[in-house]
């Protein structure tokens, strides 16, 4: 079993930036961490993810070029680093880690989820 703890989410202006983090725990071992995000109304949909051997990058397109994912092996966290935010950007944030060798971006394939946190852009 894998535990996913996720923080940093908040109200910020359009424009603004905010850093989510992720922390696992678990004895299960993890290859792959992701952000997924559902807005009121939407389904959730991927946001970005990262190999946690390698340290490839995958995102969607509508964030590439704003938000930057990373990781620090050692605390076992992903970090989301979100710039020029938009108030489309408004959502529940959810952190999920899988294991596997092949990457794929749907929500189903990560067994592994956190409790989400709210980010909300006013504009």
């Amino acid at each position: 079993q894998v535990q996913l703890v996720e923080s940093g989410g908040g109200l910020v202006q359009a424009g603004g930036s905010l850093r989510l983090s992720c922390a696992a725990s678990g004895r299960t071992f993890i290859s792959y961490m992701g952000w997924f995000r559902q807005a009121p109304g939407k389904e959730r949909e991927f946001v970005a993810a990262i190999s946690w051997s390698g340290g490839s990058t995958y995102y969607a397109d509508s964030v590439k070029g704003r938000f930057t994912i990373s990781r620090d092996n050692a605390k076992n966290t992903v970090y989301l680093q979100m710039n020029s935010l938009k108030p489309e950007d408004t959502a529940v944030y959810y952190c999920a880690a899988r294991g596997g060798s092949v990457f794929y971006r749907t929500e189903v394939s990560f067994p592994y989820w956190g409790q989400g946190t709210q980010v909300t852009v006013s504009s």
